[in-house]
Formats: structure tokens, sequence, C-alpha cells
């Protein structure tokens, strides 16, 4: 059996991230990928779709991206730019080498690492699949029900789906821009939105996520109880803009509240689309005040910029909120639910997950000795599912690695000095 200290599950941001800081500790190991280097950016998402901070901001320290440094990345370059930094760090990842369990050694320190190539026996274990895992459609719309459904994690491009409308369920980042794309290729849309923040792309000259930065916002270590999954709507498509519902309403999109149930070919929405609406804009004008007074407080050289602050008025679908929508007689062919992902780590055989499968940790590190968690949001910060954060996230790990190397690397003195 090969035997090697540290086994890095997964091949994407956090375990490249996870390999440099490893090897920089002099820590023996071996990342295991079941496909290609982030191979969720190659096929797991949509064509058009391009990274929602810009080039300069979201990337490893050490490596800058080939385009302009405010431009945001296409799903492929970014793929390429993990390939590229894996090479450039010289990480030892093993590609299409699935994982399929991993347990602990009875009696004993050490795990069994089972993969599609035989065993490795491992100290330690880095699990770095990182949040999206498992796709999740809500048990709301029967999966024999006449219509077609599929998760964003499937979606490539318009041309994908039956003739027709289509209902978005989902109003992220994701379920914005597809919903978008669709009505731009001559769709009818209804998105469904429910609660969300929804920050400025841009404002006085600076990209929002530099007013996070400076705001210390990314820092943040403990999400306020019930926010840890907040959805964000932002976009870099079309070189970055602010998500507006309001606007893509007058544009042609029709928003209608969180999806609820179905009945016989209808499809139910609670009566909430002005309150989570309203809810985003409150948001949204709260980033644009901490703005103003920073820039103020700080005596900045920012242009003003009021007209950010304009809120368009209500459309239609919000003054009158549809509540129940009948698929058929609205030509709905398709419903696309951009509803996230869930946990999976059932390779894992270790005594540290909640009820609900979600890891027990502090900052990664688990309660299962040998067992380390990278590249899930909120790990650490606010951050953490970022490229950069993850690598900030992944150096606490193999730091806390190499400080068990020490420990165990301690057998005492032979005589006490009084």
């Amino acid at each position: 059996m090969e035997v090697i200290d540290t086994v890095v599950v997964g091949g994407g941001q956090a375990g490249i991230a996870a390999s440099e800081h490893l090897t920089n500790n002099g820590i023996e190991h071996v990342v295991l990928e079941r496909h290609r280097i982030a191979e969720r950016w190659r096929s797991e998402r949509w064509d058009s779709l391009v990274m929602n901070g810009p080039a300069w901001h979201d990337r490893f320290p050490n490596l800058e991206f080939n385009c302009h440094p405010d431009a945001f990345p296409g799903k492929e370059d970014v793929a390429d730019y993990m390939v590229a930094y894996a090479k450039k760090i010289g990480a030892p990842i093993r590609t299409g080498v699935e994982v399929k369990r991993v347990s602990k050694v009875k009696g004993g320190s050490s795990f069994i690492v089972e993969t599609s190539e035989g065993q490795i026996e491992a100290r330690h274990i880095i699990a770095a699949t990182g949040p999206f895992q498992k796709p999740i459609i809500p048990p709301v719309v029967p999966t024999d029900a006449p219509i077609f459904q599929m998760h964003s994690n499937s979606y490539h491009n318009p041309e994908q789906l039956p003739e027709g409308a289509v209902l978005v369920v989902g109003a992220g980042s994701s379920g914005t821009q597809i919903a978008e794309e669709l009505r731009k290729a001559g769709r009818k849309v209804y998105l469904s939105v429910g609660a969300h923040d929804r920050p400025p792309r841009r404002y006085r000259n600076r990209d929002f996520v530099w007013w996070l930065g400076v705001l210390n916002k990314w820092n943040a270590d403990t999400p306020n109880p019930g926010t840890e999954h907040v959805t964000i709507a932002v976009s870099g498509a079309e070189g970055g803009k602010t998500v507006d519902f309001r606007r893509l309403a007058h544009e042609g999109l029709t928003l209608v509240g969180m999806t609820k149930g179905y009945s016989d070919g209808t499809v139910q929405f609670e009566n909430d689309l002005i309150h989570n609406v309203n809810r985003g804009d409150a948001n949204y004008l709260s980033v644009l005040e901490e703005a103003d007074a920073f820039v103020a407080a700080n005596g900045l050289d920012l242009p003003e910029e009021p007209e950010a602050k304009i809120i368009p008025p209500d459309p239609e679908c919000m003054v009158n909120p549809i509540l129940d929508l009948n698929l058929a007689e609205h030509g709905i062919t398709t419903i696309l639910w951009a509803t996230g992902y869930v946990l999976d780590y059932s390779w894992l055989e270790a005594d540290t997950f909640d009820e609900r499968g979600r890891p027990i940790h502090q900052r990664g590190v688990s309660k299962e000795r040998g067992v380390y968690f990278l590249g899930l949001p909120w790990l650490t910060r606010r951050g953490s599912a970022f490229i950069w954060g993850a690598w900030h996230d992944a150096k606490f790990v193999a730091d806390q690695i190499q400080i068990q190397h020490n420990y165990s690397g301690y057998h005492g003195e032979a005589e006490v000095i009084s």
C-alpha cells in the first residue's frame, strides 16, 4: 500500500492552494482529482459565465490572469489559470482518480483512502471538494410533471432548452445572469426572487470588492445568525454591472415571489416579491452610505455618483404580483432551478459532521484528528469562498498540519534538569 503523509481530495482552487502551502512546509502530499483540474468550471457552468470578481482581485497572490486587471475572466480562462498555477507550483496532482472512501485505521491514527487506482495510507486528510458538490432541486414540482426541469449546473446555453417560456427559480448571481441571457435570446422569462443582498458592481469609480476590502467586510469572521447562506446578486457579465431587479423587469423579465408549491400544472408563489426586492435595495443603499462615509472620513478624491442612489419605479409585476402561474397557459416549457447545492461528504467516514451532514470544524480543523476542510463559504471569513480566500485558509490548515508534525516528533528529554 502506498503511504503518503497528506492526501488532498479535490483539484480545484482549494486543493491547489493547499498543495502550495504543504510544499512550502515540506509536507509530503498528493492531490487527488476525479476529473480534470478545476473540472466544475469547465463542465458544470454555462458557456457565457464569467467570474463575479475582477481579475486583479480574485486570484492567487503569485500569478496574475492573462487579461486586463479590471476584466472578468471567463470560465475556461479560470480553469486554464488553475492548471497554470498548479504547474507553476509543481503541485503533485493526480487527475482521473476518484476517492471512493476514507476511513480511520482501527486502533491507529492514520487513514485508508480507497480510490479508483488503489489504496493509500495517510496521516492527514484535507477535504477540498468545495461547496458546489451536489445540486439541489427543492421537492416542489414532481419529477414526472409535464415540464422540462433542469438545475443550473447542467445549463450551458439557451439552445439546450425546448422552445417556449422559462421559469427561473433563484435570483442569485447564477439565476439572474441565466434569466437575463435567456431574455436576450428571445425567450419569455419569469424569475422567482427570494431574499437576497445586491451590492453595487461599481460605485464612485471603485468595484464593490474594493469597497468590501477597505470597509473590512471581507474579514468578517462570524456571520449573523441565519445569514450564512444569504443569496448574493452580483454579476461580472458584459464587463460587470449592478443587478437591479426593477430594471430587469422594465426590460422585459417578469418577476415573481419565492416559489412555494405546485398543483395541477400551476406553480404558486409567496406574496413576498415587493418585500424581497425592497430588502435588496436597502442592502444596496447601505453599502453606498458606508462608502460615502468612508470617502468623507478619509478625504478621498473619488467622483460623486448621486444617480446611483436613484431607485427605478415599481414595474407592473411588482404593483400587481403574480401569485400563481399555469405553466401551459403561459407557454412555459422549462423550469430552471438555480437553487444551489448541498454538501456531500458521504465518502469521508469521520466523527465531525452535524445532523445535516455539515462539517464541524474550527477554521477548517475538524473534531476528528487528522481531518481538515477547505474551500467552504465562511470557513474562516466572508472571503473564504473566493480564490484568494481559499489560499489564505489553506495556509492556516497547512500550518496546523506542520504544528501536529512538531508535536508528534517530540519524544521527551532523557532527564529532568532542575
